[in-house]
């Protein structure tokens, strides 16, 4: 079996949509999406047989043509859950567009400080743990090691897990020795609402303890492909109590989905969730700016 051959419990997902709506709104200039992933379209980065599911290829030359289409110069690849802890693709994308992007990278308990330095000088600012998509890396158990080997290095922790789980882990989190990233505003039905005790412990995190939030993944949260009107309050009760801690981010190639959404509209959503272009700068440009390390816009 080749290493992207069907297996039968990793269906092969929906390509993504190459129309994106055009922005309803002016772009800021250093404007970052800080989350989408890329895929090879070659044999020659394996997907681990673990994966629940088998993505498109999205290769970088698809993800740069994104970017621009959404009106960001900068971005943040993640690493995606399908290539375990192999990061050499995430890595060489890096390395071709090192003054525009950033990454967010998965390891093994066992990585040397020196392979860790080795990632933060090819552009990684931050580690990944991923719950709601296994195949391999890091999980819950070794989080706290690792913040604290990474806190030298000024880097963060990404979680992806159902927010749902999240009251009963604050008392964990709240004392991590590196700052945290939560993906997809906690990642759990937007229907639950915003005094829904999730929600509270995403919007705790990040009013209190620093966090930082990306406003992403509406579709994972809401069935409402209209306008996603069920996250609205929800976005909007967590820039309101941490502006200066919220990301935008893409999700692009909007992977292990029945419905594919425009890219484009997903970006749209900002005006709603953020009337104020000041605050929409913010999240932006600034916020992003400062948790990644990008430089200055002359």
């Amino acid at each position: 079996m080749s290493p992207q051959a069907d297996l039968p419990t990793a269906p092969h997902c929906l390509a993504p949509s190459a129309e994106v709506a055009p922005a309803s709104f002016p772009m800021p200039e250093g404007a970052c999406d800080t989350h989408a992933h890329v895929i090879s379209d070659s044999a020659a980065y394996p997907m681990v047989p673990s994966r629940i599911y088998t993505p498109p290829p999205a290769p970088e030359a698809k993800y740069l043509a994104m970017l621009a289409a959404t009106g960001c110069s900068r971005g943040v690849i993640v690493q995606i859950s399908v290539y375990g802890t192999d990061n050499r693709y995430l890595l060489e994308v890096l390395g071709r567009n090192r003054d525009r992007l950033r990454g967010v990278a998965v390891v093994g308990p066992e990585v040397t400080d020196r392979e860790l330095e080795a990632l933060h000088a090819a552009g990684v600012r931050g580690l990944r743990i991923n719950i709601s998509f296994p195949g391999g890396g890091l999980g819950f158990d070794a989080m706290e090691l690792l913040a604290e080997r990474i806190a030298p290095l000024g880097w963060h922790m990404q979680f992806l897990a159902d927010g749902r789980e999240l009251p009963g882990l604050l008392p964990r989190m709240r004392k991590l020795a590196c700052p945290g990233v939560l993906d997809h505003m906690g990642h759990m039905p937007a229907a639950l609402g915003p005094r829904h005790p999730a929600f509270l412990a995403v919007r705790e995190l990040a009013a209190e303890h620093g966090w930082w939030v990306k406003l992403s993944g509406a579709y994972r949260l809401s069935d409402d492909y209209d306008g996603f009107k069920e996250v609205t309050p929800v976005a909007q009760a967590l820039i309101a109590a941490a502006p200066d801690r919220m990301l935008w981010g893409s999700d692009w190639p909007h992977v292990a989905m029945a419905r594919m959404p425009d890219t484009g509209r997903l970006r749209n959503l900002l005006p709603d969730w953020a009337p104020d272009p000041a605050v929409r700068n913010r999240i932006l440009v600034d916020n992003p700016a400062r948790l990644y390390g990008f430089p200055a816009i002359p």
